[in-house]
């Protein structure tokens, strides 16, 4: 299965198969540092960041207009250990490394400003990263015959408006495009249906190459009260985002049965780098019509999920602020997403199949998070919140490798810097504490492509965030 390529959306895949993020699911967690360092837990609209928090918040900037740009550094830690499998339909292990770390520092920048129309209308437009990260095993991983490596860079474009209806409420709108792009690489045992004993049991895998990218569309809504002169509150909430997705599977092999110097290593060879698409590849000996064919179209059609937040504010002093935060997710809306393929394929078990099914049976989740601020002079703010997101996976048996997510607690602690008013300056730092977890994966039922044995492992996951920002008000 190698050079497996999909012409299809990074959000499909960071959906299927999901990543190492640092919120649960498969979002990015933080897309404006002065958020990040309340663990997202703000509702003060202090900069144009609020374009992604509440578009509504548009209409409490000060001055004119602003633009703001953040950039986050995240790091994170996947530690795996007692990883076990066996090769389809057999007690024999597969062989290959059952440990490893997983880090990859991801850099993700956002970019916002707004411009104020009158004191009724404020324009804004943002630019973040809504998905991001790497996760990517040794090649012989035992774990190779499920995802063996996910990149993912997801970038999303919002214009949005606010309304300022009243004194006290304030509306906001946005419509957001989406940009993204992954690669992945899966193997699989191209020897499981087949009875040449010299191809079996990992001899000929084969491996895949997944790069893709896609525009997705959703809109966004806000609005913003404020009580009094003390309290704000607010909701926000962003749209499912549909996708009708289709690209091309480009199929090859690897393993000692190809790559060796006999004469059926040769021949398997010329017969896999045949460049004519109609050619049909066979690593299973002389056997033919097995549906595997060097190029052919794919698809997939997925729904991402939608989510509400209520926030709110409370200006306990004139030096301290309080923040809270809960948000809801929809993520019951990943419960089964179907690889669909050109041709039908021999597969594991002797049995003919042309999808992958994919049944992670998420759950709807919440995040709750509160923060505060201290105003420790005229310049400097201190800044800190906790929060609690919880995980969609409900069980072992639900979890994917690439993604081992478990609930977690952010802890964020950060410093706002003002200069002449017109220059702000803010850094934030968050440890994001998740839970060890387990991985279990049965066999394939024969009914898709696919030919993995039982797997499971333990994993050992955290993360950290740096995020530094910066604000220019006129």
């Amino acid at each position: 299965m190698k050079h497996v390529s999909f012409k299809i959306s990074t959000l499909l895949i960071s959906t299927l198969f999901a990543q190492n993020a640092i919120a649960s699911g498969y979002h990015f967690g933080t897309q404006s540092v002065g958020a990040q360092s309340t663990a997202n837990a703000a509702a003060e609209a202090a900069d144009a960041s609020t374009i992604f928090s509440n578009p509504a918040g548009l209409t409490k900037l000060d001055g004119r207009g602003e633009f703001t740009i953040s950039g986050n550094l995240v790091f994170p830690s996947i530690k795996y250990g007692e990883a076990k499998g066996t090769y389809y339909n057999s007690t024999v292990p597969v062989t290959g490394s059952d440990s490893g770390k997983i880090t990859e520092v991801t850099f993700a920048p956002h970019m916002y400003g707004a411009y104020k129309l009158n004191d009724k209308v404020t324009l804004g437009l943002g630019m973040y990263i809504p998905f991001g990260s790497k996760t990517e095993y040794d090649e012989d991983s035992v774990l190779r015959y499920n995802i063996n490596k996910l990149g993912l860079t997801t970038i999303a474009i919002e214009p949005a408006i606010a309304y300022q209806a009243t004194p006290q409420h304030s509306f906001g709108a946005g419509l957001i495009g989406q940009y993204s792009q992954a690669e992945l690489r899966k193997y699989a045992d191209w020897g499981a249906s087949g009875t040449n004993p010299l191809l079996r049991q990992g001899h000929s895998d084969g491996r895949g190459d997944v790069k893709g990218n896609d525009w997705g569309f959703g809109y966004h809504l806000g609005w913003m009260f404020d009580v009094n002169d003390r309290v704000r509150v607010g909701v926000n909430y962003r749209s499912k985002v549909e996708h009708n997705l289709k690209g091309t599977a480009k199929w090859d092999a690897v393993g000692s049965a190809v790559n060796g110097s006999t004469p059926t290593s040769a021949l398997l060879q010329k017969v896999i780098q045949s460049p004519t698409s109609q050619t049909v590849v066979t690593p299973f000996g002389s056997t033919t019509g097995r549906g595997y064919v060097p190029s052919e179209k794919a698809s997939v059609k997925i729904v991402t999920p939608e989510s509400l937040s209520v926030h709110g504010m409370y200006r306990a002093t004139d030096k301290v602020n309080l923040f809270g935060d809960i948000t809801w997710t929809r993520h019951s809306r990943f419960n089964k997403a179907e690889l669909m393929f050109e041709n039908e394929k021999q597969v594991a078990g002797g049995t003919r199949s042309n999808k992958t099914v994919i049944t992670p049976n998420w759950r709807d989740t919440y995040k709750v998070a509160v923060g505060g601020s201290y105003q420790y002079s005229e310049p400097l703010q201190l800044r800190a919140g906790i929060a609690f997101d919880q995980s969609p996976i409900k069980t072992s048996q639900d979890r994917l490798n690439t993604m081992p997510d478990a609930n977690r607690i952010w802890y964020s602690v950060g410093a706002r810097y003002t200069h002449k008013k017109n220059h702000v300056f803010e850094t934030a730092f968050t440890y994001v504490d998740i839970k060890d977890s387990d991985f279990k994966a049965e066999q394939s039922t024969g009914s898709d492509v696919d030919s993995k044995g039982a797997t499971s492992a333990r994993f050992k996951t955290y993360a950290s965030i740096l995020g530094v920002q910066y604000t220019y008000k006129f």
